[in-house]
């Protein structure tokens, strides 16, 4: 299993000449370091060659925020044990069955403690076995623009009240490039809806013959899940996504949300689903 610790501790470092591993379950943590989240990156479907991108913009961002950041692509990493050392979980793009039974049961535990979820893009098309991840995502990934229309096409978000720190630098309309996804179903009765993408300025219509989604179209939520904190983003397809300073702006404070260092309390209280 490959975890790389992102955030050493450089003092202790200096004086015994190597690095520091990641602390064990029940150590304190560092007093420079707030949280530590896992970057896992599995895929079993298609897979985003924006990933290592977005792996490595999640780690940029988590060093001013205190945020040590361990990566993997090994689904050995869900036990309960190992589990215990991270505020949050960031799913990156991960798409198809990446979990087996063991590994599922272990992080839903995990979220059931009270840690934390967060899922970018992909992550939605992931796991379509297993309802109680549908729930704790929000909503799992029908189709995008394609074949019959540009699967890129620029359009605009529309953030919504109240602010959080994933929106709370955004402007209330941003425009901006994407792989605009439409959900099967809409998350908005179970999650707090943080933006949508206004469906009239462009051609949502979807390479399963789908015709988006309609007036109300979500695509960034958070909710307080199964006594866990979730946030998904359903944008960051593209590369040149994780060099955009707005989007960086809207992944840290997601980043922020997940790992309990920035408030949820606007964001919905959801019972597990499935």
């Amino acid at each position: 299993m490959r975890i790389r610790p992102l955030l050493a501790l450089a003092a202790a470092a200096a004086c015994v000449g190597v690095g520091v591993a990641a602390p064990a379950t029940g150590e304190a943590k560092p007093q420079q370091e707030k949280a530590r989240v896992l970057v896992f990156s599995k895929t079993a479907a298609f897979r985003h060659d924006s990933i290592p991108a977005g792996v490595r913009a999640i780690e940029r961002l988590g060093r001013p925020a205190g945020i040590a950041v361990d990566t993997t692509e090994d689904a050995g990493a869900f036990t309960d044990r190992n589990l215990r050392k991270y505020d949050a979980v960031v799913f990156m793009s991960t798409t198809g069955d990446v979990l087996d039974e063991p590994q599922e049961r272990a992080f839903e535990r995990y979220i059931q403690r009270g840690g934390g979820y967060l899922g970018v893009h992909a992550a939605s098309d992931t796991e379509y076995d297993w309802p109680w991840y549908g729930g704790l995502v929000g909503a799992y990934f029908l189709d995008h623009p394609g074949a019959v229309n540009e699967q890129f096409q620029e359009a605009t978000v529309v953030v919504e009240g109240p602010r959080t720190k994933a929106t709370s630098a955004l402007p209330r309309f941003w425009e901006r490039t994407e792989e605009w996804y439409n959900f099967r179903t809409n998350p908005r009765p179970y999650v707090r809806v943080l933006a949508t993408v206004d469906e009239d300025t462009y051609d949502p219509r979807g390479y399963t013959g789908s015709e988006g989604m309609g007036d109300d179209h979500p695509i960034t939520w958070c909710q307080r899940y199964d006594g866990g904190r979730s946030v998904y983003t359903g944008m960051g397809h593209q590369v040149e996504a994780y060099s955009e300073p707005m989007f960086l702006r809207h992944l840290s404070g997601a980043l922020k949300m997940a790992s309990g260092l920035a408030s949820t309390k606007h964001c919905k209280v959801s019972e597990p689903r499935g």
